[in-house]
């Protein structure tokens, strides 16, 4: 219900762009029309998660609503670069093509994230960097990426095998190492063409949110651990 409501808040919220938008059309930062659309991909988010719930969470459809909640975040932050002022520094086309090619592979990269995810996959390669024992293990990729069916059946109507698990999750895998050649290349790019301050954002904005990871990660297990043997920290603390 807590997601709802904070859905609900950032509906009325993209409402609110909307409207003002509309009231200041003729500023060119203001883009009524992108506002708009936005507010229909908020629809159909809203959609989307209804049929999550209603379509007992076929991996189509959960999908879909992890696609279409950063869709909403990727055309929150066009319009706030809208308002900021056009870079000075000259860029190549080549550059610019690139860039969208990188935005393109990063996208796949997240829908196969999230197809991993709403097939249960992730433990399907459980060692690194090998899978299963091997570079290229046995996989069922016609199973695995048939998108219209149910949670964990194939297009036969039979369960999931492992081999269609794997075709997965390997997928994902051999798509994060292109998308981190891409992303690394882009990086690289824009160093060169003189877009070093945005990449210092970029890279701070990432290391912050490694860091709140970590401490999630390290505060957890060592709240379990605490649950496991609390003598221990009793002890450790006394001391």
């Amino acid at each position: 219900m807590i997601h709802r409501y904070f859905a609900g808040i950032v509906g009325l919220c993209i409402v609110g762009i909307a409207v003002l938008a509309w009231r200041n059309r003729r500023d060119p930062a203001a883009s009524p029309w992108l506002a708009t659309a936005l507010i229909g991909v908020v629809g159909l988010q809203a959609m989307f998660g209804k049929w999550t719930v209603t379509m007992l969470l076929k991996p189509a459809i959960v999908t879909g609503h992890l696609i279409g909640g950063l869709t909403v975040l990727a055309l929150l932050v066009c319009l706030y670069a809208r308002t900021l002022e056009p870079s000075r520094i000259t860029v190549s086309p080549a550059l610019r093509l690139f860039a969208m090619l990188a935005f393109v592979v990063l996208a796949a990269q997240i829908t196969l994230g999230g197809w991993v995810s709403t097939n249960y996959a992730a433990l399907a390669c459980s060692d690194l960097p090998t899978c299963r024992g091997a570079w290229v293990p046995e996989m069922d990729v016609a199973n695995g990426f048939h998108v219209i069916r149910e949670l964990g059946v194939g297009a036969d109507g039979e369960t999931l095998t492992i081999e269609a698990l794997t075709a997965i999750d390997w997928m994902h895998r051999v798509g994060a190492v292109i998308a981190t050649l891409v992303l690394a290349s882009l990086a690289f790019g824009l160093r060169t063409a003189g877009h070093a301050l945005p990449l210092a954002a970029a890279h701070n904005g990432g290391a912050a949110a490694l860091v709140i990871v970590m401490v999630l990660i390290n505060y957890r297990l060592r709240a379990t651990a605490q649950q496991r043997y609390p003598g221990v920290f009793h002890e450790s603390h006394a001391a």
